[in-house]
């Protein structure tokens, strides 16, 4: 059989979209390690990024961590985490938060530093509190860009997250590790395919996101908007 008959054989089977095993459930576990790992490297990356660009302070070190974080093998961070906690849901959260914080970091910090200086000044210039420069001034400029880190994480993060079935949780990594164990490839090229999908729609989401939330001026302005 080839890859094509694999997948019609997976997604034609009835059994698999039902259950504890089905593709709804997989899906949704899979799509709630997505969130959770996002929303903590965001909550570490953003504040960091937004403030370091906004000072100018720091780039060298940030680059530093990033290349750090991107250099550590997510597996091997994944079975020693195991190792020195036991099996759950904190161990797989490390691995991929540490994988998600170097694209979004360096990305907000290069999106804040790019803002044109000129309104800037203009608004320091007029009295305006450093708070309201950073979230009322260069924010609004930088945001493709920084939605654009985000992406990438999210991205990342999707194809990454099937290593939760290495410690015993679900996801759609379950069935690319069940069916090496149980030489079943339809189930291998099924869970594939599921991820893949699901890394397109992360695009697409992203996208819409980016239509609603970026202002159409900013958006005439950055072409990848």
């Amino acid at each position: 059989m080839n890859v094509l008959n694999f997948v019609h054989a997976f997604f034609s089977d009835g059994a698999h979209w039902q259950g504890y095993d089905g593709i709804p459930t997989r899906l949704g576990e899979h799509a709630g390690y997505t969130l959770e790992a996002l929303a903590l490297a965001a909550a570490v990356g953003l504040p960091v990024g937004l403030l370091t660009g906004h000072y100018g302070r720091g780039g060298n070190a940030l680059s530093m961590v990033a290349t750090a974080g991107r250099a550590l093998p997510t597996f091997g961070l994944l079975v020693l985490m195991t190792l020195l906690l036991g099996f759950g849901m904190l161990p797989v959260m490390i691995p991929l938060v540490v994988l998600a914080v170097p694209p979004i970091l360096v990305t907000t910090y290069e999106a804040v530093r790019s803002v044109d200086p000129s309104p800037v000044d203009a608004a320091r210039g007029m009295g305006m509190r450093e708070s309201g420069i950073l979230f009322r001034v260069e924010l609004p400029v930088a945001l493709p860009l920084i939605l654009g880190g985000l992406r990438s994480a999210a991205i990342q993060i999707v194809s990454t997250a099937t290593i939760a079935a290495y410690v015993s949780l679900g996801g759609l990594g379950r069935y690319i590790v069940d069916g090496l164990y149980q030489r079943n490839y339809e189930k291998v090229v099924g869970g594939a395919t599921l991820t893949a999908v699901m890394a397109l729609a992360t695009l697409a989401v992203f996208w819409a996101v980016a239509r609603v939330a970026v202002s159409p001026g900013v958006r005439r302005g950055d072409p990848k908007a």
